[in-house]
């Protein structure tokens, strides 16, 4: 019975990531357009560019591999994994214990190196440059975002997210000099590995500017819905392992109903927070130059690094 309820609790877990992230990638695009001076379409707006893509027709290029026709559901299918395990509404998940964060990075880059293989699998000029694009903003992310894990995972002796957000949780690593210069890295980096200002403009398709959406342009119907609703999911749970990292505080330990619900709640204040301090970070910045996307990521591993560095020497 233990193991059916854990069973239950994880798959709950799954629906309510693949529910609420257009709510979330919606609230901040609500967000965005209120602090512009600009009418919103509203929080609702996501599930209908979702609707609308899926009964569409699909067109693909007639020279397009497998590679192409597998990626969206790869994107959204390793999102939706992730989603599973990382401890989100509760700890008490079936797949818990599998749930390191070397594993979930290793996931993560997984989809990107096939959404970049199929940008280029078509052989357009945009989707080539996009490929380009991301996989050098990947050789900079991927190292600041594993420094400030590994600074976490020191303090909390393990690299399991469950051991880390259990250790955060009985408030045993609070108020570091490493913690806090882990967590500047990880926010630097999010806003990095989900396309958002300054490294990325979500909204702009103009071919000096974009990065994501350069790989996608060929995409339609369903398969631009899995991947628009993939890249969703990818944002939501680049927010939420940071709140399991560093702020699981009000995540359930137990597979009490009332304490699931209690933690859902408190997931989506925590979620609307962070929603409303990328806005305002979003919209304090202006779209930074290409190749000046080292000297921001440098900065995000240079924190990292400092957190390492406090932590040997400070604690």
């Amino acid at each position: 019975m233990k193991a059916l309820n854990l069973i239950f609790i994880e798959i709950l877990q799954a629906i309510v990531v693949i529910a609420l992230a257009p709510a979330f990638a919606g609230w901040v695009d609500m967000l965005k357009c209120w602090t512009q001076g600009r009418t919103s379409a509203g929080v609702m707006q996501p599930y209908r560019n979702i609707a609308k893509l899926f009964v569409k027709d699909v067109v693909i290029a007639d020279n397009a591999s497998w590679i192409f026709r597998f990626t969206p559901y790869l994107v959204f299918g390793s999102a939706v994994v992730v989603g599973s395990v990382v401890p989100i509404i509760s700890m008490n998940l079936f797949l818990a214990p599998s749930a390191d964060i070397i594993v979930v990075i290793a996931i993560f880059a997984t989809a990107r190196f096939f959404m970049a293989l199929a940008g280029m699998d078509i052989g357009t000029a945009f989707g080539g440059m996009g490929a380009s694009r991301e996989m050098m903003v990947a050789s900079l992310t991927e190292p600041a975002i594993l420094m400030a894990i590994f600074t976490v995972s020191l303090a909390g002796r393990s690299t399991s997210l469950l051991h880390i957000a259990r250790a955060f949780a009985s408030g045993a690593l609070v108020l570091r000099p490493s913690i806090v210069f882990a967590g500047i890295a990880f926010v630097l980096v999010v806003i990095a590995e989900t396309g958002r200002i300054p490294v990325d403009n979500p909204s702009t398709h103009l071919e000096l500017t974009m990065i994501h959406e350069a790989m996608i342009l060929e995409y339609s119907g369903r398969h631009l819905a899995l991947i628009e609703w993939g890249a969703m999911i990818r944002f939501f749970l680049f927010v939420t392992l940071g709140i399991a990292c560093f702020l699981p505080w009000g995540i359930a330990v137990t597979d009490n109903a009332g304490d699931i619900a209690t933690s859902i709640f408190l997931m989506v204040i925590k979620l609307g927070v962070a929603g409303t301090v990328l806005v305002v970070i979003e919209t304090g910045l202006a779209k930074m130059r290409l190749f000046r996307l080292t000297e921001f990521l440098g900065a995000a591993f240079l924190m990292a690094t400092l957190g390492v560095i406090a932590f040997f020497i400070l604690e």
